[in-house]
């Protein structure tokens, strides 16, 4: 490659998580080479995707559904140690076993049509011409933050999931976790240890799953969040879909009562929180665990969003430009679903590059 200007090559991976790395593995496996025939890169500082800026207290063995990535399992690994030092050094030995060479950190700015049928991806350490582009982004970069009325006068600490580091921070507080996801239940659990006292709101009433989650409910509920995806709107979360499943812990917190949960309130003091029924919650911190969106504005220049929204999807190429494929996007938003994803992306950017290749596996 020539680093002193635009550099050619066939595919580049934007992304280093679960999915970037399982296209990674895919591409070398038929046949294409790391720096010559495809790019990986990074934006994170180091290997372990989102999972290494997840909170010190989240162990390995409390991590719901961590996947192994293909060609390697993780085994042995202390379910006492904090998942981002596990996920990290498993992901660090995966690139180095593989020899994926990810360049990190580097940040895609912006991806743009070029000549010749490449794509430009323009990145903090030069532009790339590409044919074909996984995107495999992720969702950490978009916390997501819901607009309430009083947001701007309260006189407590406001702050994201994302930024939570463990319950020693809430100590003596009163606490407004919101938000029906795994992370809010688990950050709640953790913040009713210490805390004051704790509220849980939420939009909708939490749905906890009971018993085994079989393949076929699995497919039925990636269903659900494939079928707006191919509709063009923005995708909901998988977990969204199949409910929270119900831990020992949960059911203890349960019991204690710190999972019962009330509305979404209608506004913010001064103060805390209140309802239309005229009921309030005095809080020192409103912490918001309300998810993520999709990190894809540096494919704006494409204009590959539909009118609802999102980008529909066929498979996981993306319908205005099949040269982009997006992983971890939507259905394949969770680390099994990445996996395939990424198989599937680079099985079809194959045909592509090779059409005398289409009929092959």
């Amino acid at each position: 490659m020539n680093y002193s200007g635009v550099r050619e090559t066939e595919v580049v991976v934007a992304g280093a998580g679960q999915a970037g790395l399982a296209a990674a593995f895919h591409l070398r496996r038929v046949g294409y080479e790391p720096d010559r025939d495809f790019v990986v890169l990074d934006h994170a500082p180091r290997p372990g995707g989102a999972w290494q800026f997840r909170w010190p207290t989240l162990t390995y063995g409390t991590v719901h559904g961590m996947h192994a990535l293909p060609g390697m399992e993780l085994t042995g690994a202390d379910p006492d140690r904090p998942s981002s030092e596990v996920i990290g050094a498993y992901f660090d030995t995966y690139e180095r076993t593989f020899g994926l060479r990810v360049h990190r950190p580097v940040d895609v700015r912006a991806v743009r049509a070029g000549a010749d049928e490449r794509l430009l991806v323009e990145t903090s350490e030069g532009t790339y011409a590409t044919r074909a582009l996984i995107n495999a982004t992720g969702t950490w970069d978009r916390p997501f933050w819901p607009r309430f009325p009083g947001q701007e006068v309260f006189r407590g600490r406001q702050l994201h999931s994302s930024a939570y580091r463990g319950p020693q921070d809430f100590a003596g507080q009163r606490v407004i976790v919101v938000g029906g996801g795994t992370s809010a239940v688990q950050q709640l659990m953790e913040i009713a240890g210490t805390a004051a006292a704790t509220t849980w709101v939420t939009r909708r009433p939490p749905l906890f799953r009971e018993g085994p989650f079989d393949e076929q409910q699995g497919r039925a509920a990636v269903a659900r969040v494939e079928e707006r995806v191919r509709a063009g709107l923005p995708p909901q979360s998988v977990v969204s879909v199949t409910g929270l499943p119900m831990t020992e812990a949960m059911r203890q917190a349960r019991a204690r009562g710190v999972l019962e949960r009330l509305p979404l309130f209608d506004r913010l003091t001064e103060t805390g929180a209140t309802w239309s029924d005229g009921s309030t919650v005095e809080a020192d911190t409103i912490l918001y665990a309300t998810g993520f969106r999709a990190a894809i504005d540096h494919l704006a220049p494409l204009k590959l969003r539909e009118p609802g929204g999102g980008i529909r999807l066929d498979g996981t190429r993306a319908v205005r430009d099949p040269r982009v494929h997006l992983i971890g996007y939507g259905p394949s938003a969770s680390t099994i679903g990445a996996n395939r994803a990424g198989r599937t992306a680079v099985r079809e950017i194959r045909q592509l590059l090779r059409p005398d290749l289409r009929t092959a596996a």
